[in-house]
């Protein structure tokens, strides 16, 4: 216990160091690091006395955005809540995130833990903390420099099922992650997905896979299973049960519009209830998915100058057409900013996996980012009309708003380059620093 306390000394001093030169929020690696170098065994030790036990949110899309929503949820719920708000996943970003709370001793003091972590590194967090719950999402092909083949991913996935202790929360409409269901025993199993009057939109979440391989049923739809039934872009009703027998929450409407925000807030109600049982409160659900706020550049909407600005996150062909289907479809300016930094994804091949054809009618204004000139040749295939391309990202945003100021405006930007932009933009509009919700009616 000793050697934590003085670890978690180590890296708060680190911390606020890192800040102080201008490190933001204080998400990066580099506290874990140091607190890690002290006390190998930190994560374990700080998280030890959880009560309500250790939540871990993977998969290849949506594990911001999720995460955020559940955490939304269980404190509505009067539980306090710890996470890694950054979208920092990798497990030296947790053991950072741990070190922006007071620990007793070094250990911290919370109701439960609700972690997001990138599929590869949530196993290397399973093995120095078992999780007790596990929320797996999707799976898509992403970053094959990292991941390899979609196979591989859902083999990472299907591992730390195989490591949570208590229950999983599965997508019951995702080949990949449902079949996850038969290799496991022991276990609690709850289940998300669409309702059967809008299965026909399943397209526009998953990436469609070719190969052949074994399907698997998920079992009948029980009370306890969360299905999405959709009135619109933001309002949405979860139905537990097929008829809504277990309940229901809404219709409720989001401050993120689209499908994919939806089937989020749907896998998050389904983990709310698996985690509160007979806690669980349809008005407090309802409120806190109404007032929850889209994670930084998850469709985050900027008031530039006295105009709307969207920050779109797309880091791979299912996110990035689920994101122009969502917002493709509303002609605005529009700017694309790839970046090939490890973060991203070097292989930026992908790209000609999207089709760009929503962009055609508007064009886009200027394409950026390390891999700008990639993009805009890109684009030209598509016979998208593309204004000017400037791989400096600070110049690049700079023209965009004084060319487009009167009007609309939109990004598509991957993860990296999403960073620097929403650094930027928050600098010029004095925006809440990333991983820090702003006040009630500030946005």
């Amino acid at each position: 216990m000793l050697k934590t306390a003085v670890a978690a000394f180590a890296g708060k001093t680190a911390r606020r160091a890192a800040r102080l030169r201008g490190g933001g929020s204080g998400g990066s690696a580099l506290p874990g690091l140091v607190a890690e170098k002290i006390d190998p065994g930190f994560l374990a030790h700080a998280l030890g006395d959880v009560p309500g036990g250790i939540v871990v949110v993977s998969g290849t899309n949506g594990k911001t955005t999720t995460t955020k929503m559940l955490v939304a949820l269980l404190r509505a719920h009067g539980r306090t809540v710890f996470t890694n708000p950054t979208g920092s996943n990798f497990t030296r970003g947790v053991i950072s995130a741990l070190l922006a709370e007071r620990l007793h001793r070094g250990r911290l003091q919370a109701d439960i833990a609700v972690l997001e972590l990138d599929e590869a590194h949530a196993l290397h967090f399973a093995r120095a903390v078992a999780p007790t719950h596990a929320l797996l999402l999707n799976v898509a092909r992403d970053q094959l420099d990292r991941f390899a083949e979609i196979d591989h991913t859902a083999g990472l996935l299907t591992q730390l099922a195989g490591m949570t202790t208590q229950g999983v929360v599965l997508n019951r409409d995702d080949p990949f992650v449902n079949r996850i269901a038969t290799t496991v025993s022991g276990l609690d199993i709850a289940w998300f997905g669409l309702d059967a009057s809008i299965a026909d939109r399943l397209g526009e979440l998953q990436e469609h896979d070719a190969r052949g391989h074994e399907t698997y049923t998920p079992p009948p739809v029980g009370p306890r299973d969360a299905l999405l039934q959709p009135v619109d872009e933001h309002e949405l009703s979860v139905l537990f049960g097929e008829q809504g027998e277990g309940g229901r929450v809404g219709p409720v409407s989001l401050r993120q519009r689209g499908l994919a925000a939806m089937i989020n807030a749907t896998a998050a109600t389904a983990t709310a209830r698996a985690l509160l049982g007979d806690g669980f409160r349809t008005d407090a659900a309802e409120q806190a998915l109404r007032t929850v706020a889209p994670p930084f550049g998850r469709g985050e909407v900027v008031d530039a100058d006295g105009t709307p600005l969207e920050l779109v996150l797309v880091k791979n062909p299912a996110g990035f057409t689920v994101a122009l289907g969502t917002y493709g479809s509303t002609p605005v300016a529009t700017m694309v900013a790839i970046n090939d930094d490890y973060a991203d994804g070097r292989d930026v091949s992908w790209l000609y996996d999207v089709s760009f054809e929503s962009l055609r009618d508007k064009g886009v204004a200027i394409t950026s980012g390390v891999r700008g000139w990639d993009m805009a040749l890109r684009l030209q295939y598509d016979d998208v009309p593309v204004g000017d391309t400037e791989v400096d990202l600070a110049a690049a945003l700079d023209r965009f708003l004084a060319d487009h100021r009167d009007e609309p405006k939109r990004i598509f930007c991957t993860y990296t380059a999403m960073l620097a932009l929403r650094r930027m933009l928050g600098e010029r509009y004095d925006l809440p620093e990333m991983g820090v919700d702003a006040p009630e009616g500030a946005q």
